[in-house]
């Protein structure tokens, strides 16, 4: 865009794909739309969490091939919610989110981590701050929620899979970099971890030949946690609004202070 380039208004609240140094070093004004996709991207979490850990498309896929035959007591078991322990990466907008519609399924415990405890947003489910590795110990379900910063890039490693229980269940909702992806797919692999639901992967799209792929226990979806269509078209107004007010020099609904 050259010199001319004045603003710039993204319809997504990740703003990761920005190239923020060189705007701020130019004095763009940056647009974007956080709030409005909060709910559509946390009911997505949750069911992508319960494809996971319920096996939903592998128990399809055994309807459509003549898998399923006669009653099996332990056939296509997975994990329940109730009375477990959540971890949650990332307690902001989403990740209360989460927690809220979580908690009604009779989740014994939750525990988060990020940049610093949040005691307001964390009495409501009494949440407990935890380091990431305890986190990753003693949780049953982990969900990650947080932005993608250097500090939390590549941070779902080896290390962290290695701590996390056989049977726990690992939900990406995020950012694809958040995840050592070579990682996860040992940890699945070699059922380290029970399964894992991701809507975000690097790159996007995720190459149909991806290792992750091939697995029955890792769920993946094309990064649509905000598709629902009334979220979409708030957001596209929203992204027009942020345009057309740093255009005309006024206050942005959403302005990303850099």
């Amino acid at each position: 865009a050259g010199p001319g380039l004045k603003v710039i208004s993204t319809m997504s609240v990740g703003f990761d794909h920005l190239a923020l140094d060189e705007i701020k070093k130019r004095g763009i004004r940056v647009g974007y739309t956080p709030d409005v996709l909060t709910d559509a991207t946390a009911e997505l979490s949750v069911a992508l969490l319960l494809a996971a850990c319920r096996r939903l498309p592998e128990a399809v896929e055994q309807v459509k091939n003549g898998g399923w035959t006669t009653w099996k007591p332990l056939w296509m078991c997975g994990y329940g919610l109730s009375d477990s322990t959540v971890g949650i990466i990332g307690l902001g907008r989403i990740g209360q989110a989460v927690a809220r519609r979580l908690k009604p399924f009779g989740v014994r415990r939750f525990l988060y981590t990020g940049s610093g405890p949040k005691p307001e947003s964390a009495a409501e489910f009494e949440a407990e701050f935890v380091p990431l590795t305890k986190l990753a110990e003693e949780s049953d379900f982990v969900v990650v929620t947080c932005a993608l910063t250097p500090a939390t890039q590549g941070m779902c490693n080896k290390d962290f899979f290695s701590r996390m229980k056989k049977t726990s269940v690992f939900v990406n909702t995020s950012r694809g970099a958040v995840v050592n992806q070579e990682d996860l797919y040992d940890a699945l692999a070699h059922g380290q971890i029970a399964a894992a639901g991701l809507d975000v992967t690097t790159p996007e799209p995720l190459p149909t030949d991806h290792p992750l792929l091939s697995l029955k226990n890792c769920v993946v979806l094309p990064h649509v946690g905000s598709a629902t269509y009334a979220t979409r078209s708030t957001m596209a107004v929203l992204a027009a609004d942020n345009l057309l007010a740093g255009l005309r020099g006024d206050p942005m609904p959403h302005e990303l202070l850099l």
